[in-house]
């Protein structure tokens, strides 16, 4: 009976009574068949595309674990495993050129490399198609662990719309949320010993704000001391009249200015909004200033009465003595310093200015 091959390594299988004085030698070359096999490495040259070798009872570049594709390509290539060897592989593409590189086999798909993606894949032919394993891949570990600081290596870390960032107990930290299109972001910089790290809204406009959103009637808060370069409070510009009961919604503005002149003397009620009071909002020991503008005509009205939420309160008035009329023919400016000295509890710092 004759010598015989093995399907995927081209291993010399000796028969019966064959190879006399010579069985030695090709059981040698065998193992190192094998050897490449399990843990052998050659770059193999792609510059045209290649078709990797599986030579019969001989050491060939296809029988490698690990290969190295080099050269400098001028269009996509293809490295070709003959059709029906079965093979894992570790390929690194190491080619010069921005051009695709795939490995398959030859009458089957295979795997492709982008025209900048010179990464490592592992492999493997299962003598149809080449395929990708995936293992290089975070998203085939179900609870991927880092054993050291994790380095992108100047590449960005996609984050789907929603995802977050989690503490140890799956607890959120940060949560993304994404925008169609987006072109704007924010940057966060630290700085060196006496400098002073910065969070600021970059990206293609010429101008862009930066917002910070509490939720419901949350707000933000600056521990410490504060420093502000420029500052623009919210103005309610509304075609009405003060008479009777004048609502003023502190969450939706600062300013409220009024454009019709008055035609009744009004009592002012400070509130959160329509759907929190002015005490769920502040905490003791808390001040807010607000300030409505009241035009006037021919006959001059003004702020009767004052009440928070509903209950009625004194204001101390600027010159130590409510008004008593307003000014004809004038724009009058109230303010108001509302000071939450306990629970439902209120001191209120009231004055009116004549503009004319």
């Amino acid at each position: 009976m004759a010598n015989s091959t093995s399907a995927d390594l081209k291993l010399t299988i000796q028969a019966t009574g064959e190879n006399s004085g010579t069985w030695g030698q090709i059981t040698n070359t065998n193992l190192l068949i094998l050897e490449q096999a399990i843990g052998g490495y050659e770059a193999v040259g792609v510059t045209s595309g290649a078709t990797l070798t599986f030579t019969n009872g001989a050491v060939s570049n296809g029988k490698n674990q690990v290969l190295k594709l080099t050269g400098t390509i001028a269009g996509a290539v293809n490295v070709v495993v003959p059709d029906s060897i079965e093979k894992t592989y570790v390929i690194e593409n190491a080619t010069v050129g921005a051009y695709t590189v795939t490995v398959k086999t030859s009458s089957g798909t295979g795997v492709t490399w982008g025209a900048t993606e010179k990464t490592k894949k592992m492999v493997y032919s299962d003598g149809t198609n080449v395929v990708d394993t995936g293992f290089t891949d975070l998203s085939s570990d179900y609870s991927p662990q880092l054993s050291a600081v994790l380095d992108t290596n100047g590449n960005d870390v996609i984050i789907d719309d929603t995802g977050a960032l989690e503490d140890d107990s799956n607890n959120e930290y940060i949560k993304f949320a994404k925008t169609a299109s987006a072109v704007n972001e924010i940057t966060v910089t630290n700085a060196a010993a006496s400098g002073t790290p910065n969070i600021s809204a970059t990206g293609d406009d010429t101008n862009i704000d930066l917002n910070l959103t509490p939720k419901g009637i949350g707000r933000a808060t600056f521990n410490g001391i504060g420093k502000i370069n420029a500052i623009a409070e919210k103005v309610t510009t509304a075609a009405t009249a003060a008479t009777g009961t004048v609502d003023y919604d502190v969450i939706t503005q600062a300013v409220l200015n009024y454009t019709t002149d008055a035609s009744g003397n009004w009592t002012l009620n400070i509130r959160g909004d329509g759907s929190n009071s002015l005490d769920s909002i502040m905490d003791t020991g808390e001040s807010q200033t607000i300030a409505h503008m009241v035009p006037q005509g021919g006959t001059a009205y003004y702020n009767s009465a004052v009440t928070i939420d509903g209950s009625a309160v004194t204001p101390i008035w600027q010159g130590g003595s409510a008004p008593t009329s307003g000014n004809a023919s004038s724009t009058d400016i109230y303010t108001y310093t509302v000071i939450k000295t306990g629970a439902a509890t209120f001191t209120v710092l009231a004055s009116q200015t004549q503009f004319a």
